[in-house]
């Protein structure tokens, strides 16, 4: 039975609002990170390529959501923007803050990369074709930022452990 357009609509456009959710969610993860960041500056660096990508992504999903006639939820974005700072706010307590934030991070860009490939194929079942080259760069910025946190986590858990015998917790921590 096939799904009727205006029903693809509403999903689609739903998804949308709550991709943009997401995407602001992801700045009050990423913004506080790369404020506190000292002993790692190739991660600071890349977080802060990541909060760029971000932003353009954010402004993709305006595009597309106003080829709809419609608008991120201010709701949606404020909800989980708080709730992407309070975990940042989680971490920063911890002795092993940029290691969690690690995990965190790549577990966070897989949540990302799902999205944009459901995304992706309401777009494609739904006949919202303009809206896939927009929605496929996004997915291969988050596919890129994952694939370096999942390069870089050796490095940064070896630095963590260096850090952590030569100066203790305090010294290791960011």
């Amino acid at each position: 039975m096939a799904i009727q357009q205006d029903i693809l609509r509403e999903l689609f456009v739903t998804g949308l609002t709550n991709a943009h959710a997401v995407e602001k969610q992801a700045l009050s993860i990423m913004t506080p990170q790369v404020e506190r960041i000292v002993n790692y500056p190739e991660v600071a660096d890349r977080l802060r390529l990541h909060i760029d990508e971000t932003n353009d992504q954010i402004a993709r999903l305006d595009e597309i959501l106003a080829g709809f006639d419609t608008s991120g939820s201010t709701l949606k974005d404020l909800g989980l923007s708080l709730s992407g700072g309070m975990a940042a706010l989680g971490h920063s307590v911890a002795g092993d803050e940029i290691v969690k934030n690690s995990f965190a991070n790549y577990a966070f860009e897989h949540f990302e990369i799902a999205a944009y490939k459901s995304l992706l194929t309401m777009a494609e079942d739904g006949g919202f074709a303009s809206a896939t080259p927009l929605l496929q760069q996004s997915l291969s910025e988050e596919q890129a930022m994952a694939q370096w946190i999942d390069e870089s986590l050796p490095v940064v858990t070896r630095r963590y452990a260096t850090l952590y015998a030569e100066q203790g917790s305090s010294g290791a921590k960011v």
